[in-house]
């Protein structure tokens, strides 16, 4: 199930991207959803909400790790929500690693392609899909451990935590 999901968003992570970049970067917003949606193609050398721009190769660094972890973790997976989650965790973390090696300015120090703005009114920052996934895949992460949910499938209790 990980690699599944992983793979799932991956491909459309790469996909969108592909499409904003090929037929909307040099134009001006699409407005989708007047007032909610709009796509709006960016190049984001930072990380969520543009911080540590011109930190891309620490960026890289992290993200590099963070793949190694998930796929170190994933030999001890036995639980479903837990694939999905990390699934989630992956696809999007290879999605933007994938800019950040391969994208202009230069290799490994590539600026991630963001397009999606919500609310924009909000100033709520640009996103993609990759980074959907990574928020998603954090707060399902939150979510499994408060529910003493575990990677190889058990389930601590409550009176497993206290004791």
């Amino acid at each position: 199930m990980l690699a599944a999901v992983a793979v799932l968003i991956y491909v459309f992570d790469l996909v969108t991207k592909y499409l904003v970049v090929e037929y909307l970067e040099k134009d001006p917003p699409v407005v989708v959803v007047p007032d909610v949606l709009v796509i709006n193609v960016i190049r984001n050398s930072g990380a969520a909400f543009s911080i540590g721009t011109g930190m891309t190769i620490i960026f890289t660094i992290i993200a590099t790790a963070v793949v190694i972890a998930i796929i170190r973790t994933a030999r001890q997976l036995r639980s479903l929500p837990w694939g999905i989650t990390l699934g989630l965790l992956l696809g999007g973390a290879f999605g933007n690693l994938t800019d950040r090696i391969f994208r202009a300015p230069a290799p490994f120090q590539g600026h991630v392609v963001d397009f999606m703005q919500v609310f924009p009114a909000t100033g709520f920052p640009i996103f993609n899909v990759a980074d959907s996934a990574i928020v998603c895949g954090g707060i399902l992460a939150v979510f499994l451990a408060w529910r003493g949910y575990q990677i190889d499938g058990t389930r601590e209790t409550g009176a497993e935590k206290d004791g």
